[in-house]
């Protein structure tokens, strides 16, 4: 059998009488075609079965179609979900992606985008919590953000504020003598701060008794196991008698907590109610599944990719119109009530 002849400009140009300058137009810079030259193009392309050199065009007009993702960890469910979920949007948007992941470390984090930079990225996700948007913003990428300081820079973030409510809300409907929420200290700049100030204002307005414990975590397995058993025995001696609604920072925990308690006392005590946060895989997948106030990780995944391709488009035309201030889009939580409420 004969191999069969790769199509190239100078066929397109033959087939539709347009010169090569103007099907390379078509490739590099669409917008500076007519519409109906372009479909003229689109046809002769489905015609000839052009099949396309994706190194060759990236050579030609130095865009590669890669968009990198910083993410601080993968130990956390909702960080390996959320990567999921944006890796599934290639087949609409067609962008692929070089991830990496910080460990919250600063200077690794700078590193790793210097070298997505070196890969000539059009664009950059950043779910990490370390560079302040001030230095972000000045990349010369677009960029957006998930669930971490966003002032200078495009972002799609939960309403966290109104997750706390919830939260505190189921707990208060099941009538417990004390709420009580573990979260890590944050800034109120960080948007998961808002499940701090959410709990905070509903106990407040509905006069409950309440408890803040804020305490750094760590990010491993071992890390966060111990400091979650010296809480819950702190727990346990406080409110001895008390039935007691917590309300946790994220799934990943309060599955480690749900695990604490049922090596301790063989089941989940009825004086013990728990909310988590995130509807992360692990929420519904623990040995009794975890209520918990659900992030919209699909929808949050989906508007920031499509966020960040708006902007990668709008640079590749002739006369860009840069935006003048970042867009901050905020997609609501969803309660999921489970067995640990029940």
């Amino acid at each position: 059998m004969t191999q069969k002849k790769n199509v190239t400009f100078d066929d397109i140009a033959k087939y539709t009488n347009f010169s090569k300058t103007t099907i390379s137009r078509y490739f590099n810079n669409p917008d500076s075609l007519t519409l109906k030259n372009q479909e003229i193009i689109a046809q002769a392309l489905v015609d000839l079965d052009y099949k396309e050199n994706k190194v060759a065009r990236i050579l030609a007009n130095g865009k590669t179609e890669f968009v990198g993702i910083i993410v601080p960890n993968l130990y956390l469910h909702y960080y390996s979900e959320m990567l999921n979920q944006i890796l599934s949007t290639y087949e609409e948007f067609g962008y692929k992606f070089l991830v990496f992941a910080s460990n919250e470390q600063e200077d690794t984090e700078r590193r790793y985008i210097r070298e997505l930079l070196a890969y000539k990225i059009e664009g950059l996700i950043i779910l990490s919590h370390t560079i302040p948007s001030s230095e972000l913003s000045a990349l010369p990428i677009p960029i957006v953000t998930i669930e971490r300081e966003d002032r200078h820079v495009c972002s799609v973030n939960t309403d966290n504020y109104d997750g706390g409510r919830q939260a505190a809300a189921l707990l208060a409907n099941h009538n417990c003598d004390i709420l009580l929420h573990i979260n890590a200290p944050a800034s109120p700049e960080i948007p998961a701060y808002g499940r701090i100030q959410g709990f905070l204002d509903y106990c407040e307005e509905h006069r409950l008794k309440h408890q803040l414990i804020l305490q750094k975590m760590g990010n491993t397995h071992e890390s966060i196991q111990n400091h979650l058993a010296d809480i819950l025995e702190e727990i346990v001696q406080t409110y001895t008698g008390c039935r007691k609604g917590i309300f946790i920072s994220n799934d990943t925990q309060a599955n480690i907590l749900l695990n604490l308690l049922y090596r301790k006392y063989g089941r989940l005590p009825e004086d013990f109610l728990l909310v988590g946060f995130d509807n992360s895989p692990v929420s519904r997948e623990a040995v009794i599944p975890i209520s918990t106030v659900g992030q919209q990780i699909d929808k949050l995944a989906y508007e920031a990719v499509s966020l960040l391709v708006e902007q990668m488009n709008e640079r590749k035309k002739r006369r860009p119109v840069l935006l003048e201030e970042p867009i901050h889009k905020v997609i609501p939580p969803i309660l999921f009530e489970r067995e640990t409420t029940g």
